[in-house]
């Protein structure tokens, strides 16, 4: 689905389901020199189980228009536009890295548009090396590379997706390289300058779920504790197993927990 955010071409998946205002609507936001299609798994299946699922592509990424912006704040106030422009009012969000901190910022801003905030391989605050902020900022290949790497537990760079032939760190690889000059540091620099997690969290009215991987490297579970404290409700689940690309390496598992967070804390029946 396109629409116009900012003068912008605006995509969002919705599992070519048309929206449905009379549906709860859950908002699915990617990570850094990501798109919608991590989110694959996880949004169909809510927009086939009555929801209004959108898995939208932030400025800059996937399909839509505009160059990356470069603040966590920024990128909020884009996602509430996005909101605007299709009409949701209310929702629950799910974020992964980046999207994690777009989703808490968007929550503390705007609780009464929030009723629930999912958190995937989230740390705040998320802070990112030296040597990452150095490689994105020349479009050095090497980014890529060593994203990649440290994206994924030991156990999923030997393989095992669950889909026969499919490749995580393939995959994963080409989705970054298709994002344009820039757009990784962008990301990046939004990440590392967003120093007003803690003061968020602690505004957010909604319930809260955070997901984590117990073997991530980019956000090991540690650096989420501390927000997770700020939460004046909230759960974690901690996968096994696990590292940052969570939505590849256990699908199911990240499925399982949203659907249970939805179903118990959502005040409406389904």
């Amino acid at each position: 689905m396109f629409t116009t955010v900012a003068g912008r071409k605006t995509y969002a998946y919705t599992a070519n389901k048309p929206l449905d205002s009379s549906l709860p609507a859950i908002v699915f936001v990617h990570g850094a020199a990501n798109d919608h299609s991590v989110w694959s798994l996880q949004s169909r299946y809510f927009a086939y189980h009555g929801w209004s699922a959108l898995a939208v592509d932030l400025p800059g990424h996937g399909r839509s228009e505009g160059a990356a912006l470069d603040s966590i704040a920024a990128l909020a106030q884009w996602l509430v536009a996005f909101l605007d422009a299709v009409n949701v009012t209310q929702c629950y969000i799910v974020g992964h890295s980046m999207g994690s901190l777009v989703g808490l910022e968007t929550a503390a801003r705007h609780p009464s548009r929030v009723n629930g905030l999912a958190l995937v391989g989230t740390a705040v605050p998320m802070q990112v090396s030296d040597v990452l902020l150095k490689t994105s900022a020349a479009n050095d290949h090497l980014a890529y590379e060593l994203i990649n790497t440290f994206a994924h537990s030991p156990r999923a760079q030997l393989g095992g997706n669950r889909v026969p032939g499919a490749w995580m760190l393939g995959n994963n690889m080409r989705l970054m390289e298709r994002s344009a000059n820039g757009t990784l540091y962008a990301d990046f620099s939004a990440c590392n300058d967003y120093k007003d997690g803690l003061d968020a969290a602690k505004k957010v009215q909604c319930p809260v779920l955070m997901i984590l991987g117990q073997r991530d490297l980019m956000t090991p579970p540690r650096a989420a504790s501390q927000a997770a404290g700020s939460f004046s409700e909230v759960r974690t689940v901690i996968l096994e197993g696990a590292g940052h690309s969570l939505m590849s390496e256990q699908p199911d598992a990240v499925l399982d927990a949203l659907i249970g967070f939805v179903d118990t804390t959502r005040t409406t029946p389904a």
